[in-house]
């Protein structure tokens, strides 16, 4: 069986279906449109709208809350960074179904990305965003639910007032960091990831002050780091982890799936089935690391023989990051799966640049001095 390899730090990381991960648990895991100026008044927490309160600022989306909790009224929160698809949607309804009140955050937060990363060519979706937020209040207004009330969507300065982020300076600014929790695996080969999103969060927690927040198990170490969070920091609200949301034939759902274009779309499965098979060993009784991870390493080996033997115009090529199998609460890989707490297996590939592209296999992509393709 292929030994794992160490993550190294891709040169294209947009192309990284990142954690399609299958928990290994021995039981049931527990685990938008007016805007408001800096200087709004109090808001009608009551209007029947499907039009979501939209919130640039931060001292008027703290008064539409402090309203809210005055009236008894409970929050969910489900930060974003746009692009919304039927994954955060079901992330919305879920939240809908426990609180009165959703919350939305749309922000792309620039200390997550790293050099090279897709930060500039991250997609955007405004319009769309909010024809989806209206449709899903509607559909909510109709079953009788909470629905999404305020949408958070700030520009970087509100979120970082003090200083510029820039996470090529590791040694400027306030951050929230993880050790060695979100240093390995997806922190391994992108090494300032956990400490942009755990700060970025501890943010979004404050400002907002939900009961609940939510988050998509297909990112399950970022879902690690968000409960050391709440847990080392004393915060007042419940993690819920949401079951991930795929296309029929089993792939995550992603805002950088757009990214991916055809041939990569079609190959890009390989990972969920690798961990399919995987789990499948599990089911059957296998415990010991080596036993469960095989066939996910022979499947990505013969998926990449295959695409190897196929003419430069057809194929497309990958690099398996990583196959975890890891403890549930620390990520450390483990050798034995203990039946009292499960393991966590996990994985990342990533999709390499294809030869010849055609029209929209390019997005996200770098050019031959290290810039950012724009958007075709």
């Amino acid at each position: 069986m292929p030994s794992l390899r160490p993550a190294a730090v891709p040169a294209v990381r947009p192309f990284l279906l990142s954690s399609l991960s299958r928990p290994l648990q021995v039981s049931a895991t527990s685990s938008r449109i007016r805007f408001l100026s800096t200087t709004a008044t109090r808001c009608n927490t009551a209007s029947p709208t499907s039009h979501p309160h939209i919130f640039r600022d931060v001292k008027p989306l703290r008064d539409f809350r402090w309203d809210l909790r005055l009236n008894k009224r409970t929050v969910g929160l489900v930060p974003t960074m746009g692009a919304l698809h039927e994954g955060h949607v079901s992330l919305m309804r879920h939240a809908a179904a426990e609180n009165t009140d959703v919350f939305v955050t749309i922000y792309v937060n620039p200390t997550q990305f790293g050099l090279n990363e897709d930060l500039d060519s991250y997609p955007k979706t405004w319009e769309a965003d909010m024809q989806v937020l209206e449709q899903l209040n509607q559909e909510l207004e109709s079953a009788g639910q909470g629905r999404v009330t305020a949408v958070f969507a700030p520009n970087t300065k509100t979120m970082y007032p003090t200083l510029p982020p820039d996470s090529s300076l590791p040694g400027k600014g306030t951050f929230v960091e993880m050790r060695p929790l979100g240093q390995v695996l997806e922190g391994a080969s992108r090494p300032v990831f956990f400490r942009g999103v755990a700060t970025v969060c501890m943010k979004l927690f404050n400002i907002c002050a939900p009961d609940r927040v939510y988050f998509g198990q297909k990112d399950i170490q970022q879902t690690r780091v968000i409960k050391r969070l709440l847990t080392d920091f004393h915060m007042d609200m419940e993690l819920r982890i949401i079951p991930t949301s795929r296309e029929p034939d089993g792939l995550a759902l992603s805002s950088r799936n757009v990214y991916l274009g055809t041939r990569r779309r079609s190959v890009g499965i390989v990972l969920s089935q690798a961990l399919r098979k995987a789990e499948r060993q599990y089911m059957n009784g296998t415990r010991m690391r080596n036993d469960v991870l095989w066939p996910a390493f022979d499947h990505t080996d013969m998926t990449l023989l295959e695409q190897e033997q196929l003419e430069p115009s057809k194929r497309a090529r990958f690099e398996v990051d990583y196959i975890s199998l890891a403890d549930p609460d620390t990520m450390e890989e483990v050798d034995v799966i203990d039946d009292t707490k499960g393991a966590i297996l996990s994985g990342a590939v990533k999709m390499l640049p294809v030869e010849d592209p055609q029209q929209g296999e390019d997005l996200g992509q770098l050019d031959a001095e290290g810039r950012q393709v724009p958007k075709s």
